[in-house]
């Protein structure tokens, strides 16, 4: 949202540029930019610490699950 001044928040700022940037470039710009930084991500980290992170976020997916579950039977 605009205030009076005439400012945008910072959401609206990048929202505005990403719009640009795909209006300029198209989306597949982003896949292309997406999977450079995955490939250069997965360069830097050893295997283990993907599994690590895959092992965490299936814990934390398992715990909102059972949450869900016990909130329905209450």
């Amino acid at each position: 949202m605009v205030d009076n001044n005439g400012n945008m928040s910072v959401r609206e700022a990048g929202r505005k540029g990403g719009k640009t940037t795909r209006a300029r470039y198209g989306a597949e710009f982003y896949q292309e930019i997406g999977q450079k930084g995955g490939k250069a991500v997965s360069e830097r980290y050893p295997h283990e610490h993907f599994q690590d992170i895959g092992r965490k976020g299936g814990r934390k997916v398992a715990e909102l699950i059972d949450r869900a579950k016990r909130l329905d039977d209450a």
